[in-house]
């Protein structure tokens, strides 16, 4: 792979390409703006990061971990572009100088498919249909769409949103550029190797399309059938961006709630520092008395450090990211200090945070209610005819084929519609279909 082609400004869909533009932004930075001002992103505001929303301390929906996610990715983009500048002054005009927008643009749209109530959405999907009652529907699938169902994942959702035409809409789905929809796309791999691995990239019904951009790019491809690519290389900075944010704020909403005590949560920010390092955030801890203060400091500069680790892991495996040889995350390459500190957060997370009673509890319910309103539209679309099914499926937005005369495309329809949903959304339809609540009359 080479800096030349994998940078384009082209856009996916072509009918919005215009020869002259009258403005000040790069059409990197137009893709930036548009997913700001988009609905999907407004939605992700009332959509489970981690802990239950809304409380009475506000911790991370999805919608403000998107956005701390795109600044450490700008900010990775930026210092990988000088980096290689440096290296490489015959690149100058390759556009590599918009990589910070670039990455910026791709961590805003990298979680725009998760549903409702977080990960447990994705699960309740996924064994709605290889455990539960979707079983029932198998017959009428082909091999490839049902593995779609039953290893449902988000970041092919958000690759499906963002390429899609919906009913009524344009061509193209959001008409992004090829390098921001390939930097979101994860796990360059068809939902039919699911199986060996439990994430991929696209659904069936997105393969072209992804076909189609990772060839315009150069990627390199591993697999014909199934379809499998090389990362595109921009790809590591917007994980890294996603794996610096979660864990550090997780770490902060958990202070926040008291899951963590104050001197739990300073012991494993200052872990991540040399000695010295560790004196001079001492000190200033000696001026700032306010604890909540104390631990947004500790973390904004753990967050600083492992930019500047993940900065350097990329630039010194450049040669082997762009074979497509590298393996692993760039957090996993970072020097042995941080990666030690980063370990610890992660196992104290997995133990304290992630199987906390308010996370289970939030798990739980968006479990039972993803799962219920599936059963009754996959019904809806499986027997239109009857009169409770027409009820159902006349309330979904018209944008969702859901009266495709294709079943599998019904099917999809459903996971659209649902997977589109709010957690008050969700809850809110769970309960007027189980006669719990009713619309107020004025």
């Amino acid at each position: 792979m080479n800096w030349n082609r994998l940078i384009s400004a082209k856009r996916f869909g072509l009918e919005e390409f215009h020869n002259e533009r009258r403005e000040n932004r790069s059409e990197f930075q137009r893709d930036y703006d548009r997913l700001v001002f988009s609905a999907p992103f407004r939605r992700l505001q009332n959509k489970t990061q981690v802990f239950p929303l809304p409380g009475s301390i506000f911790v991370h929906n999805r919608l403000t971990h998107s956005l701390e996610v795109s600044c450490v990715g700008r900010s990775l983009g930026n210092g990988v572009a000088r980096g290689l500048l440096e290296r490489h002054p015959e690149l100058a005009g390759s556009g590599l100088t918009e990589t910070g927008a670039i990455v910026s643009a791709a961590c805003l749209a990298h979680d725009l498919g998760n549903p409702p109530f977080g990960h447990s959405g994705e699960r309740a999907i996924s064994t709605f249909f290889s455990e539960g009652k979707g079983q029932a529907l198998r017959g009428d699938m082909t091999p490839a769409q049902w593995e779609d169902l039953t290893h449902f994942e988000g970041n092919a959702n958000a690759f499906r949103l963002l390429t899609h035409q919906f009913e009524g809409r344009r061509r193209g789905g959001f008409v992004l550029t090829y390098s921001t929809l390939a930097s979101i796309v994860k796990y360059p791999f068809s939902s039919r190797l699911a199986g060996k691995k439990s994430k991929f990239g696209f659904f069936t019904t997105e393969e072209e399309s992804f076909r189609r951009i990772a060839d315009e790019l150069g990627m390199r491809r591993l697999n014909d059938d199934p379809l499998k690519y090389a990362r595109h290389p921009l790809v590591y900075l917007v994980e890294a961006a996603d794996d610096i944010c979660y864990q550090m704020m997780d770490l902060e909403d958990a202070h926040k709630l008291k899951i963590l005590t104050t001197r739990e949560t300073q012991d494993l920010l200052l872990a991540f520092f040399n000695d010295e390092r560790r004196r001079h955030r001492l000190q200033t801890l000696e001026i700032v008395s306010d604890v909540n203060e104390q631990i947004a400091y500790l973390r904004s500069s753990v967050i600083g450090l492992l930019i500047e680790e993940c900065t350097r892991a990329f630039l010194d495996n450049e040669e082997q990211i762009l074979a497509g040889e590298f393996e692993g995350s760039l957090i996993r390459h970072v020097s042995p200090l941080p990666a030690g500190a980063y370990e610890r957060c992660a196992a104290l997370s997995a133990e304290k945070i992630y199987r906390s009673r308010d996370v289970l509890d939030i798990e739980l319910a968006g479990f039972r209610i993803i799962s219920t309103l599936l059963e009754m539209m996959t019904d809806a679309v499986r027997s239109p005819e009857k009169a409770y099914s027409q009820l159902l499926i006349n309330r979904v937005s018209s944008q969702y084929n859901i009266k495709s005369p294709v079943f599998c495309e019904r099917i999809q329809a459903v996971l659209d519609y649902i997977s589109g949903m709010t957690d008050v959304f969700a809850l809110d339809l769970y309960r007027k279909i189980n006669g719990n609540s009713l619309p107020e009359i004025s």
